[in-house]
């Protein structure tokens, strides 16, 4: 009888300690989304005054934003291939310590150019830091408990991008613009205290049994990556003759990196996966999301203040209410889609984003903010369940060695949309409202702009929703494996 005690409460014991780990990692892979998310926001509120700190152009002080957000597209899924091989524990540790020490020498640029150069750097840590979280969760979380910590993951980047622009305003105004830099270097530490205490080490691979890294196919995808997100940055919307060039230049990446892809030993991607119709329509459908979520934060400030008359201050409250909404309701999001399974609510979250679209195309400017906000909360209550389903439905059964990588290509797919919303969604606004200069366009053709570019808006997701029907339909046909979610759905 004593043995059995004894047994027992090691075993307590044990679990307790696992449990306790666990919260550690949780803790660790949070902190790490929400950083990542913030050193976006935060340095949007900063344009003008590093404009006016550096004697630059605001066209140039924009390129603070870009860099960042260049590195993390351009890299995202290579360091997340590059975490399968060499061990996500150590190179998400890694990417804590670069992501830091580049925010303190960004706080201390002294030049515009050595602040680039230092935001890069921090975009290349980020991009480490957002691979890894959601592969790491497949480690550190039990299977049927993957959609909560996803919820938890969407929550804490809702919070990280709602978060930025009042906490950057602040410390501006109080410490000057390096402390939007330098609050991360407390943040990091801890982070990092958190990341070493909880996560899993990483275990030993046999030397025969390791895979390669692609560095030709991570160089190409690179380079595509690049210039298709300059493409839909440059310009702010409107295509010149360079962003033709440079999507030109993406068309040819594409057709070299496949090419590439398909003689490597060890490819970064592996080609053949995106025959599953599922996993290739989950992808699809999260940059066509991304995409409609822009228009909200494209579109949106534009008719708040011409079609509404808004000011300013108001304008970013309203604004607010989205990633406000995304972070009260991603922890539950987690919870539902554990209960009735990833896919299922994934176009339950698809068809809650186009109702809210649908709402926002019929809107009557007499119905005021209460009617813009009403529909705006169904898009983005709808989103933070969109977005915790797909990525609980595509990770759960991912093997061990390709989570990194699909955690990367699940980012990049959001980022891509976003990339192509500001441009896409910002010239459908500008066509149907007519107006060359939105700022000095009629209430009137702002309205007309806001109503016809949300009903694009719903047809697009009105077709997500018929793909992701459709395409679990064929791969259910076809008999394929599935990756799918907690609850064991069978594609």
């Amino acid at each position: 009888m004593k043995s059995v005690g004894s047994r027992m409460v090691r075993a307590g014991a044990a679990s307790a300690a696992t449990a306790a780990s666990v919260r550690w990692a949780l803790a660790a892979l949070s902190l790490s989304m929400l950083l990542s998310s913030l050193g976006t926001s935060i340095a949007n509120v900063a344009l003008p005054t590093l404009a006016q700190a550096f004697g630059a152009s605001f066209q140039d002080a924009q390129w603070v934003v870009l860099a960042y957000l260049l590195a993390v597209t351009t890299l995202i899924v290579s360091v997340g291939r590059l975490g399968d091989v060499a061990g996500r524990r150590r190179l998400l540790l890694a990417g804590l310590v670069l992501f830091t020490v580049a925010s303190v020498l960004c706080g201390a640029a002294p030049t515009l150019r050595l602040l680039l150069v230092a935001r890069a750097a921090q975009g290349l840590g980020a991009a480490i830091m957002m691979a890894l979280t959601m592969a790491l969760v497949g480690e550190t979380v039990p299977k049927d408990k993957t959609g909560s910590a996803m919820g938890l993951l969407a929550t804490m980047s809702a919070i990280g991008t709602a978060l930025g622009p009042s906490l950057g305003g602040i410390l501006i105004a109080g410490l000057g613009w390096q402390a939007i830099f330098l609050v991360n270097l407390p943040l990091g530490l801890l982070t990092l205290l958190f990341a070493w205490r909880g996560l899993p080490l990483d275990r030993p691979t046999p030397q025969a049994d390791r895979a390669g890294f692609d560095p030709v196919g991570t160089f190409a995808l690179a380079l595509t990556l690049a210039a298709y997100a300059l493409a839909m940055t440059i310009g702010r919307g409107r295509f010149g003759p360079l962003n033709v060039a440079l999507l030109a230049a993406a068309i040819v990446g594409i057709a070299l990196f496949v090419r590439v892809e398909r003689s490597a030993r060890s490819p970064l991607i592996r080609l053949e996966m995106f025959r599953d119709p599922a996993l290739s329509a989950n992808l699809a459908i999260s940059v066509l999301v991304a995409t409609v979520l822009m228009a909200t934060l494209v579109v949106g400030p534009f008719y708040l203040t011409g079609g509404l008359g808004l000011a300013p201050s108001m304008v970013g409250l309203v604004v607010s209410v989205g990633p406000l909404v995304v972070a009260l309701t991603g922890v539950p999001a987690g919870h539902i889609t554990d209960r009735f399974g990833a896919h299922r609510m994934s176009v339950v979250g698809l068809v809650a984003i186009a109702a809210g679209c649908i709402g926002l195309s019929g809107l009557p400017t007499r119905l005021g903010i209460p009617g813009y906000i009403a529909p705006l909360v169904v898009i983005t209550a709808g989103y933070a369940l969109f977005q915790t389903a797909n990525n609980t439905d595509v990770m759960a059964e991912i093997p061990p060695d390709r989570r990194g990588v699909m955690s990367g290509m699940l980012n990049l797919s959001r980022n891509l949309g976003l990339v192509t919303g500001v441009s896409v969604m910002g010239a459908v606004f500008a066509h149907a409202a007519g107006a060359i200069d939105l700022a000095t366009a009629r209430p009137e053709a702002v309205a007309v702009g806001m109503r016809i570019t949300f009903a694009v808006a719903a047809a697009l997701i009105g077709g997500a929703v018929l793909v992701a029907i459709g395409s679990r339909a064929r791969a259910t046909g076809a008999s394929l494996p599935r990756r799918g979610s907690a609850q064991g759905e069978t594609r």
